[in-house]
């Protein structure tokens, strides 16, 4: 089983997919006239002035739900493993592609918003890769293809999250926790399923409640704590940063000729952690309650930023500034050692004992606890994250399923299917566990970069009208009809109940003929 994941995932993640990571922010970059510089004045407003309904979400909630998913193991663990084996440079390489990935997040998030549905069952906006992979052709002859390119990539997607993916988040906790206290990872997995549980049959406005308070929380405390270690080793910043530079590009006598590996770990560790391009952050874009779909796509290209370049930044400075790591050749841990830190336990493991050591350098005792709780909190509301995006793809397929038991039958399913990945995941070495990760995000981001680079029409428009009406002094509202675009029926029956919002005056219609909302 070993060999044909570590096949599969070579297969995946081939240098093709690093390639067209980097290609399509570049693209991205190019054509939206550097979005993520010249948008954040407009990202850091949407954040304060979101609006909410009884069926979306406000703007701000939608980031905290992103996040959720974005904010997990991967900040923690996965920047610990990408300098394992990658080195102090791959860290550079998850900044350039948070870089660029924001603009990618721009894109998939707007073309989620544009395309989006309601729910029969709850009235609750629904939306993402699966959606309008569907809905941007269905007007044109690939109509056929288009379509089972959504079914396909909703199927990789409930896969990946409903299984690959949250075995990742519980072992990185099973890990911690085994590290800081002791208990074991069968216990640990046990709990976690079952508190789980709990809160996913409450439905999705319970995990969006849940993910909403504990993140924000979390993270601010985790940077703080890295803040605390630069200012009491002040003196190191300028070499960590050095450090880094020169490790990126091959210029460091210490970490020569680790380029490829460097990039490689880097844009494989980036991605994972700030979702850019994977398709995963489009679910959360598509429930927000927004007048004009740019404006979300603001909003989550912040995301990738918040992830990427605060708290995947303060693992990193935790790491490096106080020496607590090792490099391997050959990307594994059987390889030659190439560097490690002075003071570091011979017994480290890669992932997060490497922040635990760092921390508990400065503060004894309070690492190996302050981590695990960390990781528990980010990597349990990841989960819940992971959950909503599986039942949203699961939603997807509902549309077509008239029997409302059986609907609800489906769901069920889904949840034992996501308790049990959490106490394999727990239980599981963690090269398995993460190969898993690996394999689930690198076929969703396959299909959803050439999807989203063969759509990408439809969010240059809504983004050029967005600007056009914002120069107007206008409150931008979105029509699809005047932009040419098709099939963004959402936004058709809102302008047709509320044409006031449009400039123009309420159509008088019979009770009975009325527009009836989804």
């Amino acid at each position: 089983m070993a060999a044909l994941l570590d096949w599969l995932n070579g297969v995946i993640w081939s240098p093709a997919l690093v390639f067209l990571c980097l290609a399509a922010g570049v693209y991205f970059t190019i054509v939206t006239k550097f979005i993520q510089i010249r948008g954040i004045p407009d990202m850091l407003k949407q954040l304060v002035r979101g609006e909410r309904s009884e069926n979306g979400v406000s703007s701000f909630e939608s980031l905290m739900m992103s996040l959720a998913g974005r904010v997990g193991v991967g900040n923690i663990a996965g920047v610990a493993t990408a300098i394992a084996f990658g080195g102090p440079g791959a860290v550079f390489w998850m900044w350039t592609v948070a870089l660029l990935g924001s603009a990618t997040s721009f894109i998939e998030c707007t073309l989620a918003q544009i395309y989006k549905e309601q729910d029969k069952d709850t009235g609750e906006y629904r939306g993402g890769p699966a959606y309008y992979i569907e809905k941007a052709y269905a007007h044109t002859k690939a109509a056929p293809f288009m379509l089972i390119y959504g079914v396909v990539f909703a199927v990789a997607m409930i896969l990946a999250t409903a299984y690959f993916l949250p075995g990742i988040q519980a072992n990185g906790v099973s890990s911690a926790v085994e590290n800081a206290w002791g208990i074991s990872t069968t216990i640990t997995g046990v709990t976690l399923a079952v508190v789980l549980a709990v809160i996913v049959v409450g439905g999705v406005k319970r995990i969006a409640s849940f993910a909403s308070m504990v993140v924000p929380f979390m993270a601010a405390i985790y940077i703080i704590i890295a803040f605390i270690i630069l200012f009491i080793n002040y003196q190191d910043i300028p070499e960590v940063f050095s450090l880094i530079f020169t490790s990126a590009f091959n210029l460091n006598a210490g970490f020569g000729g680790m380029l490829g590996v460097a990039i490689m770990w880097g844009v494989r560790r980036g991605i994972y952690s700030n979702e850019a391009g994977q398709g995963t952050g489009p679910q959360h874009a598509a429930a927000a309650e927004v007048s004009h779909p740019a404006k979300q796509g603001f909003v989550q290209a912040f995301a990738v930023y918040v992830d990427t370049l605060f708290v995947c930044s303060a693992t990193a400075f935790i790491i490096i500034s106080t020496d607590m790591y090792r490099v391997f050749e050959g990307e594994s841990e059987d390889g030659a050692i190439r560097y490690e830190g002075q003071m570091l336990p011979s017994d480290t493991a890669v992932g997060p004992g490497f922040v635990q050591e760092g921390l508990d350098a400065h503060f004894s005792g309070f690492g190996p606890s302050f981590v695990a709780l960390a990781i528990m909190f980010f990597a349990f509301t990841t989960v819940l994250a992971y959950y909503y995006m599986a039942e949203t793809n699961l939603t997807y397929f509902n549309r077509w399923i008239p029997n409302s038991k059986v609907r609800r039958g489906i769901i069920w399913v889904l949840r034992v299917l996501v308790v049990i990945s959490v106490v394999v995941g727990a239980t599981s070495a963690s090269g398995a566990a993460w190969a898993l990760g690996d394999i689930g995000v690198g076929a969703t981001a396959w299909l959803n970069i050439i999807g989203i680079i063969i759509l990408q029409g439809p969010a240059l428009k809504a983004m050029k009208d967005y600007y056009e009406q914002k120069k107007a002094g206008k409150d931008p509202q979105f029509d699809p009809e005047a932009l040419g675009i098709k099939n963004a029926t959402f936004w058709e029956k809102r302008k047709l109940q509320n044409p006031e919002l449009y400039g123009n005056a309420p159509v008088s219609r019979p009770a009975e003929t009325a527009p009836v909302q989804e």
